[in-house]
C-alpha cells in the first residue's frame, strides 16, 4: 500500500508540467530546481492598463529586495523633488580681505549642498576641473594669502554617514560608501595590486588618486580567480584593513575602497592645490564636524556649482545601481520634507509616499534607500503597485521609465534578457545580494499589452545564472501568451 501511494505521487508530479500552461510550467521548473529547496519566491505581473493581476505567486510574501528597492527611492524623488531638482555646492570666505596686501584674515569655506554627483566619474564633463576653477576665482578676488584655513561645511546632513542596518563587510568598500553633506569623487578610490602565486601576499602598486590613501593593513592573499577581497574601515577613521582573497597572477588588479571622510579630504586637497598655486594657507584644513568655535559664521559666497538635473542623476542611479546616489536622495528628501538630513527622516518620507500612492505597506520594511541592508523587506505586489502608480498616476513617468536599464543593452541588464523577444521590449531594475535575485520593471506582450512585473527570490543555493534563466523564461512565456 505504501509503495502504491509513492508510485501514484510520482505519477502526479511527473504529469504536472504537462497539465500546466507556459507561465505555470516555467514557474514549476524554477520551484523544482534543486537550488530552490530552501528558497522563498514572490512574483506579481500586472496589466498596466486594466491594473489586473495576470500572474502571481506569493505576491504578499515579504522578502529582501536588494537593489530593486531603488525604484521606490527614485520614484519618490522624481515625484517629490521633481526631475529638474538640482544640488548646489558653494565656495565662500569669512573674515576680511585686505585688497592692498591680498591677505584674507578668515577662512575659505566649501559649503556642501548634498550633491551626490560632485566630481563623480559619471559626470566628468559636467564639472570639469572645478577645484582649479575655484582657485582662479580666488585669484581674481586678489587673495594672495590666507590667515585661516580651508573648512568643508558638511552640515546639510547628519554625521552618521552609514545607515545603521548595513553590515560590516560592506562598509569600507566602494559600494558601501557613506553619505555626507559634502560628498566628492563618488566617495571612493582605487587600490591597485600585483598578484603572483596561490597563497602569496598581493603587492600594492598604486592608489588612485594618491591623495585618498590612508593606513590600510594588508591581510589579503592571492587565491583562485574570484574577487573575494574586502576593505574594512569605518567612516571618519584613518585606519582599516584589507582581508579575503583576490585572483592569482594578475599584473593589475583593482579593489575600490570608500573614502572615510570625504569632506575633510576635499578641504585637504584644496588646501594643497592653493599652496601649489602660491596661495599660502596658515591653518590646517578641517570640516564643520570638527569645529565648535565660530562654527555658525555665514560666508560671503563667491562661486557656485550646480549639479546635473535630478532625472540625470536618477538615470545613472538605476542604470549603474549606485548606492551612494540613492542614499543621498533619501537624506535630501528628509531635509526638504522633514527638515532633517537623516536616514530615518528619509525613510519616513518614503513611507508617506507609498501611502499617498495607495500602496499597501503591509510587508514593506525599509531601512535605507539603496537596498543594501539585509533587513529591508518588500512584497512583489507592493513593487508592482509602485510601477503601476508611476505609469498611470504619477507626473514624471517618462523620466522614471527611461532611468530603468534597457534589457540586453544597458547597465546592470547588459548581459541579461538577451532573447530577441526582450529586445527594446523590457526595462527593469535588477537587484542582487548573496542568495538574493530580484527584478522589477515593464515589458510588452506579443499582443501589445504592457505589463508591470516584480519577482524576488531569496535564499537559493547554487549558481545564480540558473535562477536568472528561470526568471527570464517566466517573463518570456508571459510575452508570448498574452
Amino acid at each position: 500500500m505504501i509503495f502504491m501511494l509513492k508510485r501514484d505521487l510520482v505519477f502526479v508530479i511527473f504529469w504536472i508540467p504537462v497539465l500546466l500552461g507556459g507561465q505555470e510550467r516555467a514557474l514549476h521548473k524554477l520551484l523544482s530546481d534543486s537550488s530552490m529547496i530552501s528558497s522563498s519566491v514572490s512574483l506579481c505581473i500586472m496589466n498596466t492598463s486594466s491594473e489586473e493581476t495576470v500572474f502571481e505567486y506569493n505576491p504578499e510574501e515579504s522578502l529582501m529586495p536588494a537593489s530593486v528597492l531603488k525604484i521606490v527611492t527614485s520614484a519618490a524623488a522624481l515625484e517629490l523633488l521633481g526631475p529638474g531638482y538640482s544640488f548646489k555646492t558653494r565656495l565662500g570666505y569669512t573674515g576680511s580681505l585686505n585688497k592692498i596686501t591680498g591677505l584674507l584674515t578668515g577662512d575659505i569655506v566649501i559649503k556642501g549642498g548634498g550633491d551626490p554627483s560632485l566630481g563623480s566619474q559619471y559626470f566628468k564633463d559636467h564639472y570639469g576641473n572645478f577645484l582649479k576653477d575655484w582657485i582662479t576665482t580666488i585669484r581674481k578676488l586678489g587673495i594672495k594669502s590666507i590667515e585661516g584655513r580651508i573648512i568643508a561645511d558638511d552640515t546639510r546632513y547628519d554625521h552618521l554617514p552609514v545607515p545603521p542596518k548595513w553590515i560590516w563587510e560592506d562598509i569600507g568598500n566602494y559600494y558601501g560608501t557613506g553619505t555626507y553633506g559634502l560628498s566628492v569623487f563618488d566617495n571612493m578610490f582605487e587600490i591597485h595590486f600585483r598578484t603572483s602565486a596561490e597563497g602569496s601576499i598581493p603587492q600594492i602598486t598604486a592608489t588612485v588618486p594618491d591623495f585618498c590613501r590612508y593606513e590600510l593593513t594588508n591581510r589579503l592573499v592571492a587565491s583562485g580567480n574570484a574577487d573575494n577581497g574586502y576593505i574594512f574601515a569605518a567612516p571618519y577613521t584613518d585606519y582599516g584593513w584589507m582581508a579575503g582573497s583576490i585572483p592569482v597572477n594578475r599584473e593589475d588588479f583593482v579593489l575600490k575602497a570608500a573614502i572615510p571622510d570625504p569632506p575633510l579630504l576635499l578641504a585637504g586637497l584644496f588646501d594643497a592645490m592653493l599652496d601649489s598655486a602660491g596661495i599660502a594657507v596658515s591653518g590646517s584644513p578641517s570640516s564643520k564636524r570638527l569645529i565648535t568655535k565660530n562654527a555658525d559664521v555665514e560666508p560671503l559666497f563667491i562661486a557656485e556649482l550646480t549639479s546635473p538635473p535630478l532625472y540625470r542623476i536618477i538615470e545613472v542611479l538605476n542604470h549603474e545601481s549606485v548606492n551612494l546616489f540613492a542614499e543621498h536622495l533619501l537624506k535630501e528628501m528628509g531635509v526638504i520634507y522633514k527638515k532633517s538630513g537623516t536616514t530615518a527622516s528619509g525613510i519616513e518620507v518614503l513611507y508617506g509616499f507609498l501611502e499617498d500612492a495607495g500602496i499597501n505597506r503591509t510587508g514593506m520594511f525599509l531601512e535605507d534607500g539603496s537596498g543594501m541592508s539585509p533587513m529591508n523587506a518588500v512584497t512583489s505586489r507592493g513593487l508592482a503597485g509602485i510601477l503601476l502608480f508611476m505609469k498611470n498616476r504619477a507626473g514624471n513617468f517618462s523620466e522614471f521609465f527611461n532611468s530603468l536599464p534597457d534589457a540586453g543593452r544597458e547597465g546592470t541588464l547588459k548581459s541579461c534578457f538577451i532573447n530577441p523577444a526582450f529586445d527594446s521590449n523590457l526595462r527593469a531594475k535588477s537587484g542582487s545580494m548573496t542568495r538574493v535575485r530580484s527584478y522589477a520593471g515593464y515589458f510588452k506582450t506579443k499582443s501589445g499589452n504592457e505589463m508591470a512585473f516584480s519577482i524576488i527570490i531569496n535564499n537559493f543555493s547554487g549558481p545564480s545564472q540558473r535562477i536568472i534563466n528561470s526568471i527570464e523564461e517566466i517573463l518570456l512565456e508571459t510575452i508570448l501568451l498574452r
